[in-house]
């Protein structure tokens, strides 16, 4: 059975504030994580990796962000009224406009309080039924190929591939998609935001780190010394962590 996605992580100098900052952006509660992660738990019980909604787990780090982000998360709205509505709200909680490039589009560029960038999206018919969450959104030099890894590390289909993007959903068409957009800078460093993934309870550890290695995977090392998960790469060298069975 192949893993299942978990949680989106993100370093940050101050996790408790950053946290507190997504919770009341995204209608989440805080709980602790040991002594300085913090994890917001996002609306709905469905876990991530069964169609439901990632859990964000904010981890301390002492260096500061430097480069855009590969990974960022896209926000709904239901109209231009509720898009701006959602811009401002974000801007007074600690949020700022941030320019990646992005020229005319209609969707809203922010980064939170430390920097790390988001999308207010237009309304769009896809997510209509849809929590605040549109998708979790990475980078990619190859979309297709990249796409091609992820559903087989996560049991997820391959619901739209062109060019330029990849979308990836729960095989139940529920809950937060991952895609994948073409993005042809290079990756700088470890990655800010990342992914993990976690085998199920009766699965077993070590072959889902063999299963994933021979998907394309690799070992990486960020430093983390001895740690009960794994941690990788994907083909493209972004960071990923196989958390023990659960």
């Amino acid at each position: 059975m192949p893993t299942r996605l978990d949680s989106v992580v993100i370093d940050a100098a101050n996790p408790g504030d950053l946290a507190a900052f997504w919770a009341a952006a995204i209608g989440g509660t805080v709980r602790p994580d040991g002594p300085e992660d913090y994890v917001v738990a996002t609306p709905g019980a469905v876990r991530w990796g069964d169609g439901g909604s990632p859990e964000l787990v904010f981890g301390w780090i002492d260096e500061p962000k430097v480069t855009k982000n590969r990974v960022h998360f896209d926000l709904t709205s239901t109209s231009p009224e509720d898009q701006q509505a959602k811009v401002d709200r974000l801007l007074s909680l600690g949020a700022r406009s941030v320019d990646v490039g992005q020229r005319d589009v209609p969707w809203r560029v922010l980064g939170d309080p430390e920097g790390n960038e988001l999308c207010v999206l237009e309304p769009r018919a896809e997510y209509a039924d849809r929590g605040p969450l549109a998708a979790v959104v990475m980078d990619a030099a190859d979309p297709a190929g990249l796409a091609r890894f992820w559903a087989e590390a996560t049991g997820w289909e391959i619901t739209q591939s062109v060019p330029e993007s990849a979308t990836l959903r729960h095989p139940s068409g529920d809950g937060v998609p991952l895609e994948l957009v073409r993005n042809g800078d290079a990756k700088q460093g470890k990655n800010r935001v990342h992914l993990d993934v976690a085998p199920g309870p009766s699965d077993d550890h070590e072959a889902e780190v063999k299963r994933l290695l021979a998907a394309g995977a690799k070992h990486a090392n960020i430093g983390q010394g001895t740690v009960k998960w794994v941690v990788l790469a994907d083909p493209e060298g972004n960071e990923l962590c196989v958390l023990t069975p659960r």
